[in-house]
């Protein structure tokens, strides 16, 4: 009796043995991790331009009639020669003059009336991000003026035509006795034309460089402005309007206080001239015979 209890003790413990060996407890259950909630979405807006100025196309644009002289284009990769094509102008700017290269426009009685002078001069928004936006006070204490390239005058239909005109592509350095007296004496000639019944369409714009301004980027200060002009018989002609008789004027003026006295007329040279001078090409859209006999012509009326 003895053995038997000795053998079942002895197998009770063997049995204990291998049960506490073996991991019989039941796994932990798993971890309550903390809910993550999705944080509401941030829309990111793009911002704004300084000033949101209209745009227009250049196909059939009036104020391209002539042609593109620099063959500008609407490219980032063209910032020397950026073409910007608005309601009331268009023009090539130049990121490196920081000027434009020259600005085209139609001018004729639909274009005038009593819109009051704006002069809200300010950055033009719509250049290119790459392109330096010129400040009305990259001027202040230059002693040049803020030249306007197309006229404040020659858009008073309203006053959104008006305001377009003080925009800073549309400027450029000159000395006042250039700017107030000369300068301006031509642009009072031309619209004394347009009373008279006659279509314009002129190019103008700057050309070398006599030093520069600004405050934080440098503005090229040109040594002479110019100005090439189509004088139509009436508003309405076009391109076929344009004919070995079509009277054209050029200028070319000096960019300094010897211009102080003089007629605008002691400036007139031939288109040709101009074109050599700034590398341009009017009159591209006119026939090569045609534009070949005005373009050699220097005014005398």
């Amino acid at each position: 009796m003895r053995k038997f209890w000795q053998r079942g003790a002895i197998a009770l413990m063997l049995v204990v043995g291998i049960v506490s060996g073996c991991n019989l407890t039941s796994p932990s259950p798993p971890s309550k991790l903390p809910q993550v909630r999705d944080k509401p979405k941030v829309q990111r807006r793009t911002p704004k331009p300084e000033t949101e100025e209209p745009v227009a196309s250049a196909a059939n644009n009036p104020n391209l009639l002539l042609g593109n002289p620099s063959n500008a284009a609407s490219s980032v990769a063209s910032t020397d020669n950026y073409l910007m094509v608005k309601p009331q102008y268009a023009l090539s700017y130049n990121n490196k003059t920081k000027t434009a290269n020259w600005v085209s426009w139609q001018l004729n009685k639909s274009w005038m009336g009593t819109a009051d002078r704006k002069n809200d001069f300010r950055p033009d928004g719509a250049l290119p991000a790459a392109a330096y936006k010129v400040r009305p006070n990259d001027y202040t204490g230059s002693g040049y003026d803020r030249g306007h390239i197309a006229p404040s005058a020659d858009r008073t239909g309203n006053e959104a035509d008006n305001s377009s005109t003080f925009l800073m592509t549309n400027m450029m350095p000159q000395v006042p006795e250039l700017n107030r007296g000369v300068w301006g004496d031509l642009e009072e000639y031309c619209r004394e034309l347009v009373r008279a019944g006659k279509e314009l369409y002129i190019i103008a714009g700057p050309v070398g460089k006599q030093g520069a301004i600004g405050k934080t980027e440098k503005i090229a200060v040109p040594t002479k402005t110019w100005k090439v002009i189509a004088v139509l018989d009436r508003q309405g002609l076009g391109i076929q309007g344009i004919t070995a008789n079509t009277r054209a004027i050029a200028v070319m003026m000096p960019n300094n206080a010897s211009v102080k006295g003089s007629g605008w007329k002691t400036f007139r040279v031939s288109v040709k001239q101009v074109e050599r001078e700034t590398g341009l090409n009017f009159l591209s859209n006119v026939p090569p015979q045609v534009q070949q006999v005005i373009e050699s012509k220097t005014d005398s009326q």
